[in-house]
């Protein structure tokens, strides 16, 4: 069996079409994830049980459920009581939704390891509660969590070929669907090799970057 690059001539159109498809998946996703994840890890600290206790719950069970199974509920289910979503829509809200649950338990860990003297300090300072949050508490917290959360970030890029399942072909689902029709392989194999040449380099960087923030420590 020979690699025959007049397949993946033909495979290329439909693989940038993928890739495009993946970018916007795993940016907007990771928007989400972050920035729900951020409040998610604050509401659990509120001194309000009726907020933190839900919150808490919904987490809890979201991060249990399997990624596949919240894409089909967003896609199926939730048209019938509500909103109805594109294929893509419907992928970055549950990568982001389910991902943020994960990182609400870093931001948790960033905030924990703030010295309590900080929290005394601002009291100390009469500073409101969400000046604290916003002036002292978070930008420390933050700076701990960043190479954490760009784990994350690859992590979602390997999960991302799931929204193919409900029908917003990334890389990998461009390539199932050509190799479908032209009974070939090279499409799997090109997609491959793309999954790594995106993914190594990020790790690299989260890498440098917490060599980066460590010495500034």
């Amino acid at each position: 069996m020979t690699f025959d690059w007049d397949v993946v001539d033909e495979f290329m159109p439909r693989f940038w079409d993928g890739v495009l498809v993946t970018l916007q998946a795993l940016a907007l996703g990771t928007l989400i994830a972050f920035s729900l994840g951020l409040v998610w890890a604050m509401a659990q600290r509120s001194p309000q049980p009726w907020v933190r206790l839900p919150v808490i719950w919904v987490t809890e069970f979201i991060r249990n459920t399997p990624l596949l199974v919240q894409l089909f509920f967003l896609f199926y289910v939730v048209p019938e009581v509500g909103p109805s979503m594109s294929p893509l829509t419907t992928g970055i809200v549950g990568l982001g939704l389910h991902y943020s649950t994960y990182t609400a338990e870093v931001y948790r860990a960033g905030i924990d390891g703030v010295p309590v003297g900080q929290w005394e300090a601002s009291k100390a300072l009469s500073l409101s509660r969400g000046r604290t949050w916003t002036s002292v508490i978070l930008p420390q917290a933050i700076r701990r969590v960043v190479p954490a959360l760009g784990n994350y970030v690859v992590a979602m890029l390997k999960d991302s070929p799931m929204i193919a399942v409900i029908g917003a072909l990334d890389m990998l689902g461009e390539a199932r669907q050509f190799s479908n029709e032209t009974f070939t392989t090279e499409a799997i194999t090109v997609v491959g090799v793309a999954f790594i040449v995106i993914a190594y380099p990020a790790s690299l960087l989260i890498r440098a970057l917490e060599r980066r923030l460590v010495n500034n420590t």
